[in-house]
């Protein structure tokens, strides 16, 4: 078994890199190559707007190169959870931001031509509970009525062609969501930034940042560089040298499996619908079939902000227990990747982007980012250059975490509460 992100290892690495120390003086420099800041530079340099992006470790290392290969459409909560939060106006914006996030994508792919098994397979959100399946309804109703016609109900007879397993008892599907595999989306854009123009430095972290006449200088271990605006898009792995975000920011490991390919029996005894599924307990599980046929399964297996080879041992062990509880049929096979990664959560769990600090940002996706990214890195970008009515999350106010000073020392309590409620019938 390998402990590395399939998604990194079954993908050709970035290779346009400078290798030449970090120097020069930007327009704008962006800040982390995940598919926010990549796609942020890439519309940048296709502007014309003469762009650096600096990223601590490698093209896509982080969430981008480390989820669970979904990208679905709408939010996370039901639309009137969204409404009475946020406001209708706000609701419907970032409902539409996720939707337009896909099709963005989607253009992308075509227009930059990346080979990344993009496809429009839709979601199944699945009711693991009996209890859960009113609640579900109804949403599925309110979403239809609302932003999204073609979302619809399927009973518990409907799913069995969909998914074999005696754990779901209904599900809402919503048509419109896809999956891709996420590294060669990510080495596609970073590509594509590059021929567009955009200088790229991998493995320097900013460690230091300095006001200057007109703008900043940020340091890294290899030199510094000067630019006029500077684009934040880190996320969950935000450098203390930005500690306002990090206050904001509760950074939780996620755990993914993936195991040997399927054959075509196996799949059809388990997933024949081929779609992303989700289930609706608190800390849920997500699954799908990557384009080998793999079972990839994921989950928050504990409530921390840590993933190294330990963790993702012992969490790759209790999600493998998991899987086999909801598909017994896979009780034999073999599971051949283990991987962590860290989601930005924010305290409502919406996304944030703005202006902060000097700098133009977005994060907070919540475990909701790899659709939503791409579009708000377009959206930093018509930002920088001064376009109006860019942000989708503009007035979303986002006050610090209570007590939190950028060490999440409390997520273990909120993982027990949580837990205790996904034992409640």
């Amino acid at each position: 078994m390998k402990f590395a992100s399939y998604w990194h290892d079954t993908s050709i690495p970035f290779a346009g890199g400078i290798a030449d120390p970090v120097s020069g003086d930007f327009e704008v420099a962006v800040i982390g190559a995940g598919f926010t800041g990549l796609n942020a530079a890439r519309t940048l340099a296709q502007s014309g707007v003469k762009v650096a992006l600096l990223e601590a470790e490698h093209v896509g290392y982080g969430a981008s190169g480390r989820n669970g290969g979904h990208l679905n459409s709408g939010h996370f909560a039901s639309f009137g959870a969204a409404k009475q939060h946020l406001g209708e106006d706000r609701a419907r914006r970032l409902w539409r931001a996720y939707d337009d996030s896909i099709d963005m994508i989607e253009r992308i792919i075509e227009e930059e031509k990346i080979a990344c098994d993009f496809r429009r397979g839709g979601k199944l959100k699945l009711a693991s509970k009996a209890s859960h399946v009113g609640k579900l309804q109804a949403m599925s109703e309110e979403i239809r009525r609302e932003v999204d016609p073609s979302a619809e109900w399927l009973t518990r007879e409907d799913l069995r062609k969909e998914v074999v397993s005696d754990a779901f008892h209904g599900g809402v599907l919503y048509p419109k969501s896809a999956m891709m595999h996420m590294g060669r989306y990510a080495n596609g854009v970073a590509q594509a930034a590059c021929r567009h123009g955009a200088a790229i430095w991998e493995r320097n972290p900013v460690t230091a940042r300095e006001p200057v006449p007109n703008g900043w200088r940020l340091t890294t271990p290899t030199g510094s560089l000067t630019a006029r605006q500077v684009i934040l898009a880190t996320d969950a792995y935000t450098p203390s040298v930005f500690n306002y975000f990090r206050r904001r920011l509760m950074p939780i490991a996620s755990f993914i499996i993936a195991t040997r390919p399927l054959t075509p029996q196996e799949v059809a005894a388990t997933v024949p619908g081929n779609r992303n599924f989700t289930n609706s307990l608190n800390i849920a599980n997500y699954f799908r079939l990557t384009p080998d046929n793999r079972m990839l399964f994921g989950g928050r297996a504990r409530f921390s902000a840590v993933s190294n080879q330990k963790t993702d041992v012992s969490s790759g062990q209790l999600l493998r227990r998991q899987m086999v509880g909801m598909f017994p049929q896979l009780a034999d096979v073999e599971v051949d990747y283990c991987w962590g990664g860290l989601v930005g959560c924010t305290q409502d769990r919406y996304p944030r982007a703005g202006s902060a600090e000097g700098v133009i940002y977005s994060m907070g996706y919540s475990g909701h980012g790899a659709q939503l990214s791409t579009f708000m890195g377009g959206a930093l970008a018509n930002m920088a250059m001064g376009r109006k009515n860019a942000n989708p999350l503009d007035g979303f106010a986002w006050p610090a975490v209570p007590m939190h000073t950028g060490n999440p020392w409390f997520l273990p309590i909120v993982g027990t509460y949580y837990r205790m409620k996904d034992l409640l019938p």
